[in-house]
């Protein structure tokens, strides 16, 4: 017969353990879910909401090397990092990571792997769009400003570093406005310069505020400098992006819209800034000043989204378009044309005001003979006693600036011509090229 006393302290001093293991589990688990919580930190958010945007790059290209017996080709792993800014499989990325790549292989996020083909690219900038199949159902990016960053804001960095796929890395901002010159031929200016590491493999990938919006493309790593990487602000990246995608370039059709992005503070629109005479914008009734704020569905902030929206349109379809025109909101009906119904009126104008006719030359042409250029329009015919005769200009020469912009296509000229402050900034200056001279003069124009 066991003891009594003892029975008594054993029988309390048990219900007291099980008290005290039930007390233990229960702060254990207050602990655990305490600090699963605090793990979520702004910047795991921040890269959750980023991550399925962001692809990784592979290729292989061919590079010449010199060697005593002059130069030998040999082949080259690349790799880099891209983002994706439409639903349909385009995406931004660094023109170097994807130039001269046969294949270029795309990995997902969810690892399937594709291959993308390269859609256009700006020189100046060292962007590319690439496109990658898809149904319509991609992740895409979401995009901030760069108009409002601060020195010391924290920063992420998501990319292909050194092959390491999805890679992570963490910083601020160090500095804003910086110019860097990389090489000979390839200089940047207006970057953003952070502590996050960026190597080899993260070019081309995204710069996240902490919010997980993209402000900027990560670009350049200081060569024997730690702690010093940059990235081009997103909203130089945006409206190069909006040029790349132009429905001209992707479909052959024309809007005959040329707009702004206005960015104050936050507040980010897209602004009509020229309307096409005999345009399809002015037959359905845009005007300069008009603010877009949606077509047929897709909301409209920057020229990248207004050519989105219109990406993959016939040009027989009416596509609703709403704007704000002096703060009252409007519906108005476009319907887009062929570039080949546009021509002959930006031709016709051409003549008119300068005496010449203008087609389009071969880009890769226009950049063997100077790769400054990105394309032009060969001269094809010059009025007697016009502007463009008296200053010289010849059947043969290809123009490829007036004033401050480009001439890669009609569109461009058509720009030109169309702004209302023509009268400001003329005698409008051209640059044409000659053989393998750069020549320019200035045309007086004669405004009926």
């Amino acid at each position: 017969m066991l003891d009594p006393f003892v029975c008594f302290t054993v029988h309390p001093l048990r219900i007291v353990t099980s008290f005290m293991v039930s007390v233990l589990l229960c702060s254990c688990t207050l602990v655990f879910a305490e600090e699963t919580e605090l793990r979520i930190s702004a910047v795991v958010k921040a890269v959750q909401q980023a991550q399925d945007s962001v692809v990784n790059i592979h290729g292989h290209k061919t590079v010449s090397q010199s060697t005593e017996r002059g130069y030998n080709d040999r082949q080259v792993n690349g790799m880099g990092t891209g983002v994706i800014i439409d639903e349909r499989g385009y995406i931004v990325t660094n023109h170097h990571v994807v130039d001269g790549v046969r294949r270029i292989r795309v990995k997902l996020s969810d690892d399937r792997e594709v291959v993308a083909r390269l859609v256009d690219h700006d020189p100046k900038t060292d962007l590319a769009i690439i496109k990658i199949p898809s149904n319509g159902d991609l992740p895409k990016i979401a995009v901030g400003t760069s108009n409002d960053l601060m020195t010391g804001e924290t920063v992420i960095a998501l990319g292909n570093a050194y092959g390491y796929e999805h890679t992570v890395t963490k910083g601020i901002i160090s500095a804003l406005h910086r110019s860097v010159q990389v090489s000979d031929s390839q200089g940047y200016n207006d970057l953003i310069q952070t502590d996050a590491s960026i190597n080899p493999g993260n070019s081309g990938g995204p710069l996240l505020n902490i919010d997980g919006e993209m402000i900027g493309i990560n670009v350049a790593v200081r060569v024997g400098a730690q702690g010093i990487g940059f990235a081009l602000p997103v909203d130089e990246v945006m409206e190069v992006a909006g040029h790349l995608l132009s429905i001209r370039k992707i479909d052959r059709r024309w809007h005959g819209v040329t707009g702004n992005t206005r960015i104050s503070q936050r507040n980010v629109e897209f602004v009509v800034e020229t309307v096409g005479k005999r345009s399809p914008a002015e037959r359905g009734g845009l005007k300069p000043g008009d603010v877009v704020t949606e077509i047929d569905g897709f909301v409209v902030h920057r020229t990248l989204d207004f050519e989105r929206a219109l990406i993959g349109r016939k040009a027989t379809e009416e596509v609703p378009v709403h704007v704000l025109r002096e703060n009252q909101s409007k519906t108005l009906k476009l319907v887009l044309s062929s570039t080949s119904q546009q021509e002959p009126n930006i031709n016709d104008r051409a003549w008119e005001l300068f005496g010449l006719k203008l087609e389009s030359a071969p880009a890769a042409r226009v950049r063997r003979i100077n790769s400054r250029y990105r394309g032009g329009l060969r001269v094809i015919s010059v009025r007697s006693s016009s502007p463009a005769s008296v200053q010289g200009i010849q059947r043969g020469d290809i123009l490829v600036g007036m004033h401050v912009w480009e001439t890669v296509s009609l569109e461009n000229v058509a720009y030109i011509m169309n702004r209302n402050d023509i009268k400001e900034f003329q005698p409008v200056k051209f640059y044409v090229l000659r053989g393998n001279e750069t020549l320019y003069g200035h045309l007086p124009i004669t405004l009926r």
